[in-house]
């Protein structure tokens, strides 16, 4: 159905009236926005605060009158009885004789110096560690090696060689051990080249006996040497093993 318009609506012709009529409203709303005032109301809020005075506390003046005198001072100490003795005791003065002596003096008896005893004072002998000592202990079969690594080497190869070829390692199995075990051993190569001094640590006793056992084994050495003299030297090594179970 197609809006047909009617014919006598012509909205042309009023619209210089409704521009005018608008353009009145515009100017009157502008003007009446102008005048108009606005009053301004105090929105603040006065907050008085007081602060109360502080207590005070009147503390009552009080005065004792007819105070007691003090007491009398104690009397002083009595003088010790001094009693004077007469100066007519003889006092027989010591003789100080001379300790001087001069050429002429004879001398009464001369004791040769053969006669003479002394004793000779113990040097305790100094304790090095192994790793700084200067010259390390020889072991025997090591006495061709010259260097001092080499030397070190060669006594801990040794001591090792002997640990595995002496040590008893059937009392793991008759303790049921199984595993990795680590028994440490340290011991004190002496001024005279002999194991002293033998200390012991592991997982059971009788491994600890059987490490100190084998650690007696050890022949006597050539001593080290620390500023050219004889000295005891500290040792110490780990022994390991492993004990497997049996199938």
């Amino acid at each position: 159905m197609q809006v047909k318009k009617n014919a006598k609506a012509d909205l042309a012709s009023y619209s210089m009236i409704f521009f005018q009529v608008g353009l009145i409203l515009v100017l009157a709303a502008t003007y009446i926005g102008l005048e108009w005032k606005f009053t301004e109301q105090d929105q603040s809020i006065l907050y008085e605060v007081e602060v109360a005075d502080e207590d005070t506390e009147e503390i009552p003046i009080t005065q004792l009158d007819n105070l007691p005198p003090p007491p009398p001072p104690p009397p002083p100490p009595a003088p010790e009885m001094v009693q004077i003795i007469e100066d007519d005791l003889d006092v027989e003065e010591d003789l100080i004789q001379s300790t001087e002596t001069n050429q002429d003096a004879k001398v009464e008896m001369i004791i040769p110096v053969s006669a003479v005893e002394y004793e000779e004072e113990e040097e305790e002998v100094e304790n090095v560690p192994f790793m700084i000592v200067e010259e390390v202990p020889v072991f025997p079969g090591c006495e061709t090696i010259k260097d001092k690594d080499e030397q070190k080497k060669c006594l801990n190869d040794k001591i090792h060689a002997l640990y595995a070829r002496e040590f008893n390692t059937e009392i793991g199995a008759e303790l049921e051990l199984t595993g990795f075990y680590r028994i440490y051993v340290g011991f004190k190569i002496n001024e005279k080249g002999e194991v002293a001094e033998i200390q012991t640590r592991g997982p059971h006793r009788r491994l600890e006996a059987e490490a100190e056992r084998v650690a007696k084994l050890i022949p006597k050495m050539a001593p080290g040497k620390q500023r050219g003299r004889p000295v005891s030297v500290g040792y110490s090594l780990p022994v390991v093993f492993e004990m497997r179970p049996s199938r």
